[in-house]
């Protein structure tokens, strides 16, 4: 498998072949929003089995790892969406689990890992980040899958990009959120190869904004971040391997408060009932934030949001 600044869409079409028959063929569907500058689509990847896009990521890197090399089960770092899609393809193979979480991991996640047979590892937030730069955590054997950086995971994340041009041939603009860059740069593979006049932009919270930085600084810098409901996205800083991509394949960066993707999520849930977590918001956020116009595509990355997180939100109110 080549390097992740290597993937091509012919990588991101052999995952698709690999993937038939264990990941879903999300929706993409028209939200009518009176008053937007565009025309808005959502791709419905809260839809999958584990309720997010990680799935597709995490089973191709096991498809492609082989049995010889899970013969020891496999592990993940995560906040809880890779986390999940490690452990369902695990269970799926029939072979063990670990997984390193943030101790801020929100219990919704926690309990999902638990209930697929994960074995949950609680580390502080540094020691967590600092397993994705090792690629790897002291102690625990089997193949370990890197939630943003490892090929086989982008070229996954790159189907998602293939369906929406299929569905949506002359889409204008794609709109990711930006965790670490391995869902915005395996869509932009397959958006930038099918349909090259479509842009591509990483969509962060103002609580953390690591592209943003990397892109006005001209390299990836350590930014400072500030915890919030919007969990699943806003690192400490764009991982080194992950530049060279994010920085050539991306449009730019488009930042949102936390306040405009709460109000996404419950726009989501009040107009086209779809429940949506705080990063699967993003997108949404920041077309209505920054009046994004022609046909625009927003991914609802995933959809696992505590409900008390949700209640809040449609009450009116931001999770704290």
């Amino acid at each position: 498998m080549p390097t992740p600044d290597q993937i091509t869409i012919a990588d991101v079409r052999a995952a698709r072949e690999r993937l038939s028959g264990v990941t879903v063929r999300t929706p993409l569907v028209r939200l009518d929003v009176p008053g937007a500058a565009g025309e808005i689509w959502l791709k419905l990847e809260n839809l999958q089995p584990i309720g997010s896009f990680k799935l597709r990521g995490a089973a191709n890197a096991m498809l492609l790892a082989g049995s010889e090399r899970l013969a020891q089960g496999a592990y993940t770092a995560s906040a809880g969406n890779m986390a999940q899609g490690v452990a369902w393809a695990a269970r799926h193979f029939g072979v063990p689990c670990a997984v390193v979480v943030p101790d801020h991991a929100p219990h919704t996640k926690i309990d999902a890992i638990e209930r697929l047979g994960g074995r949950v590892v609680k580390v502080s937030y540094d020691r967590w980040w600092q397993t994705l730069v090792d690629h790897s955590y002291p102690g625990i054997d089997g193949l370990f899958v890197h939630p943003v950086s490892d090929p086989a995971v982008v070229a996954g994340n790159g189907t998602i990009g293939l369906e929406i041009v299929e569905d949506l041939p002359d889409v204008d603009t794609v709109l990711v959120p930006f965790g670490g860059g391995g869902l915005s740069s395996g869509i932009a593979t397959a958006v930038r190869a099918l349909s090259p006049n479509a842009r591509v932009f990483g969509c962060e919270v103002d609580t953390a904004t690591p592209l943003t930085s990397a892109l006005a600084a001209g390299a990836p810098i350590r930014v400072e971040r500030t915890p919030s409901f919007v969990d699943g996205i806003g690192g400490m800083g764009v991982l080194a391997e992950m530049w060279p991509l994010v920085s050539t394949l991306l449009t730019g960066a488009l930042v949102s408060s936390v306040e405009d993707v709460a109000a996404a999520v419950r726009l989501l849930a009040e107009r086209a009932r779809v429940v949506t977590e705080g990063a699967g918001g993003a997108a949404l956020a920041a077309a209505l934030r920054h009046h994004i116009g022609g046909k625009v595509v927003c991914v609802v990355s995933g959809g696992n949001i505590d409900a008390a997180k949700l209640a809040t939100i449609l009450d009116g109110g931001v999770p704290t």
